[in-house]
């Protein structure tokens, strides 16, 4: 059962024990203004498209496509807040080592944290599912531009009511656009195929993360001292299933994210607190000590 320490107690975990496995989510870069999926209750405020919703159909793909266009422009100038540098920070000094983050944002690794594994994906990356050609993503994003001439303007335009479109992206990039006003939207397709099945390279919701990049994370999930959970609900089990292997090998977990988790009854050690202020003040304490 989890139990409230303070950044002090944890400080001296890693130091005695480390350095720990990370895991984090979305709440680390919500201080990015990138906004996650739960509010602090944890219940989701919005619904994702789905895997499964993407592959159907054209036109689904060409709603994300629209929604993404818009959101990437705010997306891709995001830049790493407090908490991402002090996760590099620890690294820096020993106190954790690999970093299993669940979001798609890019921000640890801008931020200097090495070793990072992209659980769900990389947004910057974009596949064909037909083909499987690759293609970086600000490459089809320019293709957008070109092909979608004023559609920004004229999305950005309905702003003024808050009924078309809304200035707040999700943590995959997507925004919210009504179906109205993607209609002439022309979506990306694939420079070697022609098919119009591009997909951003991430798990998205429906979908499954590759058997061997899960197979990795349990390895090391098995052989960490500690598991440091950072700023997930640990709502979806994608991320969970690392929390609920590493309590049932008697490995302490802790947990620092705002709100109640659904890994509150494996978690050992808890703090309910932002996650800026709180790592900036743990890496600070154990560079006194480590450094």
């Amino acid at each position: 059962m989890s139990r409230e320490v303070s950044v002090g107690e944890v400080a001296s975990l890693l130091r005695d024990r480390g350095p720990a496995l990370v895991l984090t989510g979305a709440g680390l870069s919500t201080e990015s203004g990138i906004p996650d999926y739960r509010g602090p209750d944890g219940q989701r405020r919005v619904t994702p498209m789905s895997h499964q919703e993407f592959c159907a159909t054209s036109a689904a793909r060409q709603r994300y496509w629209a929604r993404s266009f818009i959101g990437w422009q705010r997306f891709s100038v995001a830049e790493p807040n407090a908490g991402h540098r002090a996760v590099a920070e620890l690294q820096r000094v020993g106190a954790i080592g690999t970093v299993i983050t669940q979001n798609v944002d890019g921000l640890h690794q801008d931020a200097g944290t090495r070793d990072v594994i992209e659980l769900h994906g990389s947004l910057a990356d974009v596949e064909c599912l037909t083909c499987g050609e690759r293609t970086d993503r600000d490459l089809v994003q320019a293709f957008m531009d070109d092909a979608n001439p004023g559609f920004a303007s004229l999305a950005l335009g309905l702003v003024g009511d808050g009924s078309r479109v809304s200035s707040q992206i999700r943590p995959d990039g997507d925004i919210v656009l009504a179906d109205d006003a993607v209609q002439t939207f022309v979506p990306p397709r694939c420079l070697v195929c022609g098919d119009d099945t591009l997909k951003p390279d991430v798990v998205f919701f429906g979908g499954s993360v590759p058997k061997p990049r899960v197979e990795q994370c349990f390895a090391l999930t098995e052989a960490a001292p500690v598991l440091v959970v950072l700023g997930s609900s640990l709502k979806v089990m994608s991320g969970y299933r690392f929390v609920r292997r590493a309590a049932a090998h008697g490995i302490p977990v802790v947990v620092v994210t705002l709100g109640p988790t659904r890994g509150d009854a494996e978690t050992t050690h808890r703090i309910d607190a932002p996650l800026g202020v709180t790592l900036t003040a743990l890496a600070r304490e154990l560079a006194a000590r480590l450094g």
